[in-house]
């Protein structure tokens, strides 16, 4: 049975926004008193069960769970809003800082082709989620996909990720924008910070300007969700003409000599490049949350989505490609490429050019990050995951003014004591684990339906996932530990290829109801590999930083999460059934 939310009668009366009450954060029967929480502890496992069974509806996502936000986001974004929005999302600071960093260490000029690499991975990811976007137009994004078709557990485990990404990537955002701002101002990353002897080295620089910046973005995302679409792309504008200029120039002062070696790393620094040039093109995902405030989802969202990443994905390899010719990959700076590489040709007035362009890209990027991160923690709360008071949408703006005070306040104060050695590379497996995970759900999607898929087809469609996903990782695992060779990464390629295959002679239950990702079920099952295969390339270090923060939010889903969920659908199970007199044709997992 799907969920639905679980507001009271009185709320049909139009109440105050601002209000603290017990109600307001744990309405849930498990939480009225100590005897109730205390029975609903010892149905843990029951209910677990429930929850891990269970699946939500594109008809409970769409129609039922916006009323607990009592007021209506506004739809007022474009496919022109959009375009802008994923570029200024996914433009920041990384192309400026990442590409040198990558061609001096591990990839030399082939670095253009760890672009190409990541940018197609990422293009497939952005097809997913945009079929997604366009069936299921709600705030949630990959929160409310992954609800739908792999159900209620493993949609938590991707929220926890999702609320961890939010936090930790608007601080370390703020880290950053301080570094370069004190750069410029002082030649000094530390000028504005404060020193606190007493405190352990990692959490001693105190950055109040951090703090500061991430309350004015917030604070601009809080009035109004158009407003901020008309910054971010004016803002975005200016950074494609100066884009434009570095690449003009790069390639007026470009030598063909600093292409050779093109290989000095081999193919293994190629694609591990890509795992870490990757991060220039995340925040895309963070567009699709915008889908419930778009005019016309249908038209817009694969416009905005396709049509901003295949851009940016060409802009980065021609301003990676004009950086390795404008300098030899040896003479790169790590820190600074660009600015570095201009005044290497004379230009030094260029670096602070450079330097401004940098320093708007954070700025553009925290702006849609916060109004991104905010609608993600509205759906999250809308599902009760999370107190249901964050799932309120004020009245005058339109924007969830709850939500993205939660973020800004726990991004602020990790912001203030944490350096940027302690946030790097901690949402780094969770965002690649949920980009795979849609792409599952996207195969899921398309291949079962309860009421119409037999269970022998469902077997079949078990069996071709599985052996997908395992060759995949084994494939990745084979790479990243240089073992059997070629052997060894042809069988696990044949068996992808043969899972594949025979999961497109299955036949398909449910087609996209307006865009659909082409050439199903291959181009999700590649998306599947190639997700995988950037995993594999990370250290281990990411993975027990992935395992640790996963086992945290367990914690807190078997105590609180997994009761406040189950009373929600088991206290008023039919509400989804009455909005949408839609029939629940999904509610069994895999």
């Amino acid at each position: 049975m799907a969920e639905s939310s679980s507001l009271p009668p009185s709320t049909t009366v139009k109440r105050n926004y601002w209000r603290w009450s017990k109600e307001d954060f744990f309405p849930e029967p498990s939480f009225q008193n100590f005897n109730s929480y205390k029975s609903a502890l010892s149905s843990t496992g029951h209910r677990l069960k429930d929850r891990v069974l269970n699946r939500s509806t594109d008809s409970n996502e769409l129609l039922v769970l916006p009323s607990a936000s009592e007021n209506r986001m506004r739809r007022c974004l474009t496919a022109w809003d959009l375009i802008w929005l994923a570029f200024g999302s996914v433009v920041g600071s990384g192309i400026f800082v990442i590409t040198g960093q990558e061609a001096n260490l591990h990839a030399g000029p082939a670095v253009v082709l760890s672009y190409a690499a990541s940018g197609f991975s990422a293009l497939l990811s952005v097809l997913c989620y945009t079929e997604f976007a366009v069936d299921i137009p709600v705030a949630g994004g990959s929160f409310s996909f992954l609800r739908i078709e792999l159900g209620d557990f493993v949609a938590f485990i991707a929220a926890g990720n999702l609320i961890l990404e939010a936090i930790v990537g608007a601080a370390g955002l703020g880290r950053s924008w301080s570094s370069y701002f004190a750069s410029m101002v002082k030649n000094d990353p530390e000028f504005f910070r404060i020193h606190v002897a007493s405190f352990k080295p990692d959490f001693s620089m105190l950055d109040p300007l951090a703090v500061a910046v991430l309350f004015i973005a917030n604070g601009i995302a809080m009035s109004g969700t158009k407003r901020t679409s008309i910054l971010n792309w004016l803002s975005s504008i200016l950074t494609t003409l100066v884009i434009g200029f570095i690449i003009v120039v790069g390639f007026m002062h470009a030598k063909t000599e600093n292409l050779v070696p093109f290989f000095p790393f081999g193919v293994k620094g190629v694609f591990s490049s890509a795992a870490v040039v990757y991060w220039s093109y995340t925040g895309f995902d963070l567009v699709a949350t915008m889908a419930e405030e778009t005019k016309n989802p249908s038209r817009d969202i694969p416009i905005g989505l396709v049509g901003s990443m295949t851009i940016i994905s060409v802009i980065y390899c021609l301003m990676a490609l004009a950086l390795v010719m404008m300098q030899n990959y040896t003479q790169i700076d790590k820190d600074a490429p660009y600015s570095v590489a201009f005044v290497s040709i004379g230009m030094n007035w260029a670096k602070y050019v450079v330097s401004i362009c940098a320093l708007k890209g954070m700025t553009t990027s925290l702006l849609v990050g916060s109004m991104g991160q905010a609608r993600y923690m509205t759906q999250i709360a809308r599902s009760h995951m999370i107190p249901p008071f964050f799932a309120l949408v004020h009245p005058k703006t339109g924007t969830p003014v709850n939500a993205t005070l939660l973020i800004t306040i726990c991004s602020s104060v990790v912001a203030l004591f944490s350096s940027l050695d302690v946030l790097s590379s901690v949402f780094s497996i969770s965002t690649l684990f949920i980009f795979m995970l849609v792409a599952v759900a996207l195969l899921v999607r398309r291949y079962y339906v309860r009421e119409s898929t037999s269970k022998s087809d469902l077997f079949k469609v078990v069996i071709c996932l599985l052996l997908i996903i395992c060759s995949s990782a084994i494939g990745a695992v084979l790479w990243n530990k240089e073992k059997l060779g070629w052997i060894g990464y042809t069988v696990a390629a044949g068996v992808w290829f043969l899972a594949t295959l025979g999961l497109s002679f299955l036949p398909k239950q449910r087609a996209p109801k307006v865009w659909g990702v082409p050439l199903v079920p291959w181009l999700p099952a590649l998306s599947i590999g190639t997700n995988l295969f950037l995993i594999g390339s990370l250290d281990s270090e990411a993975f027990w930083r992935f395992l640790i923060c996963t086992s945290v939010m367990l914690v807190y889903y078997f105590f609180v999460g997994v009761h406040a969920t189950y009373d929600v659908e088991h206290q008023n199970g039919q509400d989804s059934k009455l909005a949408g007199g839609v029939e629940d044709t999904n509610q069994e997992v895999l």
